[in-house]
């Protein structure tokens, strides 16, 4: 069997695809399987790192803010689209794969383009409750739709009737254990943890009044926060809790990024979250009440769809940017504090809304494909 997986860009388009690859693999130890991704994009590390092989090609993406600058890039961009497709093909000629399978990122769409093209069998994968333009658009040539949740079904057009796989959840979350990460972070069984994170980056707005509440709050003997700050925000974050007469330690813990997720996410009893897709599904398999901060400067204000996804269902809270304050993110994380009835039930919903056998289901349609 030889499945070429494209993805990229992000960690959220690699690491469900690297899941999948890795399950794949398990199942058909003699299986070949090359990813196609973007060059100078998060992928040549990833990719290799997990041992799989990688090509590349040059692509990049459409800038939507109007200027001199990105109207120059944009130009770029579709010479780097014309192009890709000629460099995908002869990668898929010299490869010769059963089947294309699509995860998202910049090569996604030029590879699983001109697959379907060539008559390979293909497939892709939307992560999101609102379908990208993509794979709205792949969705129309595609053999097989998968969708992280039911609710994309209503916004794309496809061949075939999509399925809902979910999307793949490392096995370091889907077999943590509560009880070792909580002894791990030295909590105390009374000890009702918060965690928070704004993404990589860091959100200056997220940061702001994450410390807002945490000035409101950490006085209370029994709430531990750990809140990582991202790349922008490790320095002066810190400072404006001291500022506000916050005493940093065991009760109040500030990082720049959490590193062993495996562990905080566990232990945590309530998630402050941005909601794409992967941390999404991680608290999902978690069962962790939540409240969700979608990020409005994403494509199709996909991380809205993706947190109204679970809050129709009873399984989070939302707060949108526009209207994100101190008091407001208090007034949330108060009532979840007290109302442990509230916080379970936001749980118990959220772990309904798990799939742990995703990466499972996506290869049982890549086999199928593949006969």
């Amino acid at each position: 069997m030889k499945v070429v997986f494209t993805a990229g860009g992000t960690g959220g388009h690699i690491n469900p695809a690297l899941a999948a690859a890795g399950e794949l693999k398990k199942r058909h130890p003699d299986a070949q399987i090359l990813f196609i991704g973007a060059k100078d994009r998060m992928e040549a590390t990833l990719v290799p790192n997990a041992g799989f092989e990688l090509k590349t090609v040059r692509i990049s993406g459409f800038y939507r803010k109007i200027s001199l600058k990105n109207l120059f890039k944009n130009v770029e961009t579709v010479f780097h689209i014309a192009t890709s497709s000629m460099q995908v093909r002869k990668i898929l000629n010299d490869f010769k794969p059963d089947v294309v399978v699509g995860f998202g990122g910049y090569a996604s769409g030029p590879a699983v383009r001109t697959a379907a093209k060539m008559g390979i069998k293909t497939a892709i994968h939307e992560q999101n409750a609102y379908p990208g333009v993509t794979n709205k658009t792949l969705a129309r040539y595609v053999d097989t739709v998968m969708l992280t949740n039911e609710a994309a079904k209503q916004h794309l057009t496809s061949k075939n009737e999509p399925v809902v796989t979910g999307l793949p959840v490392r096995n370091e979350i889907l077999n943590a254990d509560r009880a070792f990460a909580r002894t791990e972070l030295h909590l105390k069984d009374d000890d009702i943890l918060i965690l928070s994170m704004g993404g990589s980056q860091g959100a200056k707005i997220i940061n702001r009044n994450i410390a807002g509440m945490i000035t409101n709050l950490w006085k209370n003997k029994n709430l531990v926060f750990l809140h990582a700050t991202g790349e922008y925000g490790r320095e002066w974050m810190p400072q404006m809790l001291r500022d506000n007469g916050v005493e940093i330690g065991d009760n109040v813990r500030i990082v720049e990024y959490i590193n062993n997720m495996e562990v905080a996410l566990p232990a945590a009893d309530i998630v402050i979250s941005r909601a794409g897709a992967s941390s999404l599904s991680e608290i999902e398999a978690l069962g962790k009440a939540s409240i969700l901060i979608p990020s409005p400067n994403v494509a199709e204000n996909h991380q809205f769809h993706n947190a109204m996804a679970l809050v129709n269902n009873g399984a989070a809270r939302i707060i949108e940017e526009k209207d994100l304050t101190a008091e407001r993110l208090t007034d949330e994380v108060k009532e979840l504090i007290s109302d442990s009835e509230k916080r379970l039930s936001l749980g118990e919903n959220a772990l309904k809304m798990a799939m742990p056998e995703s990466k499972k289901i996506i290869c049982d349609i890549i086999e199928k494909l593949a006969d």
